[in-house]
């Protein structure tokens, strides 16, 4: 029972850090959350004779690497214009612009922002007008149907589709072999053969299944959004608790891994990192934007695969493709040059089928512009991954993401199921657990 309650306290004590103003990182699209704000330029000013355009974004591994990426195509093409990218961190952008949005001005704001998927409709019900109708200038058939969900409101959208959070299990060949599994053993799993895997993997091999941070759900979006549901019904704001039949699965999912001794907790990114890259786990499930950091440990050349995730074994219609984070491009109106960064975003972003190409082939960075997965770039072994072709398995997946509605609630109802979890795993009831959920969920929406 030790296991258990340390799971349990650890829940406890990430809940109470993030209620009390914890600066612990933001999970979002996979990337890693900038940690500082560097000196910001006024937006949408001219520099000479040149026009300015200024993106906020976070990470420059990831989001500021495709700026970068981007900005050297536009301004070749563009002499008179200079896009400017300015580092800043992602609870920084949210709380910037809730603070800007919020008091009606636009002094100090930038003209364009990545936000989350998970976050993006409360920007939209909260500020009306603030960001750029895209409803006409963007071709969202060219995108993975599941991005356009978020980023749309009473018929408009508002967002150029961005990063891929197609989820996928990360796991170790020689640590399946040791358990008598194949490859193939991998493929359409449900989650009860994928808990037997780790049961009889740990039992060969002594490693632990997975990592988990017991201060994120991660977890549960990911299996929730493979059967199509969310912690909200369809219309993005009533309460989707007590009769949630994928959420009941998830949580018992979490409570026989961590009974059974399973799961390997950790707390922020280096602590992940330590674990799949120091070979302490044989799973990981992640959006497949964690590819270039699971590429970093060394001595693994060709001890990877990647394969789909499980399906919940008592959800009709529940399949082995969902997204984990992920974020989209946003304008935000009435700031100079709001017309050039809109062209900027339209143009590379929003349909540049060779920058795509650039991105994956020379950063691991995967778009959801379908039209690129065309492109040879997909069809290229990877010999870290002993050259599985993990790209086309990501691009399968993207097609078969189903699309829900993260509606306003998504982090705050987080709290209020990592709560719930901490008594679960303490042995309350699930079905009594879900009922509360549904009552403090049902009093935050009002």
């Amino acid at each position: 029972m030790k296991k258990m309650y340390l799971f349990a306290a650890a829940v406890a004590l990430a809940a109470s850090l993030t209620a009390c103003g914890s600066k612990a990182p933001v999970d979002n699209a996979g990337t890693q959350t900038g940690e500082g704000t560097t000196k910001q330029e006024a937006a949408g000013t001219s520099s000479g004779d040149k026009k300015t355009v200024t993106f906020w974004a976070w990470d420059k591994e990831f989001n500021i690497a495709a700026l970068e990426m981007a900005k050297e195509i536009y301004e070749t093409d563009h002499p008179d214009v200079e896009i400017n990218i300015v580092e800043v961190g992602q609870n920084d952008v949210v709380q910037k612009l809730n603070t800007g949005l919020g008091s009606g001005s636009l002094k100090g704001l930038p003209n364009a922002v990545p936000i989350e998927d998970y976050r993006i409709q409360s920007f939209l019900k909260s500020y009306p007008g603030a960001f750029m109708d895209l409803t006409s200038e963007i071709n969202y058939d060219n995108f993975a149907a599941y991005k356009k969900g978020p980023m749309t409101l009473e018929g408009k959208s508002y967002g150029i589709p961005w990063d891929n959070g197609a989820a996928v299990i990360y796991y170790r060949k020689d640590m399946i072999e040791q358990a008598g599994y194949t490859e193939e053993d991998m493929q359409d799993l449900t989650w009860s053969q994928f808990i037997e895997m780790g049961r009889k993997i740990k039992e060969a091999t002594g490693k632990k299944m997975i990592s988990l941070d017991p201060s994120n759900i991660e977890l549960m979006k990911l299996t929730m959004q493979s059967a199509g549901t969310w912690f909200t019904k369809e219309d993005g704001t009533t309460p989707n608790m007590e009769n949630n039949a994928a959420l009941k699965e998830c949580l018992q999912i979490i409570k026989t891994i961590t009974d059974d001794d399973l799961v390997r907790t950790y707390s922020g990114w280096a602590g992940l990192l330590e674990g799949v890259n120091k070979g302490e786990v044989a799973f990981q499930l992640k959006g497949c934007w964690f590819t270039p950091s699971i590429m970093k440990g060394e001595g693994q050349d060709g001890l990877w695969r990647v394969a789909k995730i499980p399906r919940l074994d008592s959800v009709p219609n529940a399949t082995n493709a969902s997204n984990l984070g992920g974020g989209s491009w946003y304008i935000l109106n009435g700031v100079e040059n709001s017309d050039i960064a809109l062209d900027f975003l339209k143009t590379t972003f929003g349909e540049n089928k060779e920058l795509y190409n650039q991105l994956l082939d020379e950063k691991g960075i995967v778009g959801t512009y379908l039209p690129s997965q065309e492109s040879d770039v997909y069809n290229k072994e990877i010999p870290f991954f002993g050259n599985q072709k993990i790209y086309q398995e990501i691009a399968s997946i993207t097609k078969e993401i189903p699309n829900v509605n993260y509606g306003t609630y998504t982090y705050a109802f987080q709290d209020i199921v990592m709560a719930e979890i901490q008594k679960i795993l303490q042995g309350e009831d699930i079905d009594a657990a879900m009922k509360s959920m549904q009552v403090q969920a049902e009093a935050q929406a009002r």
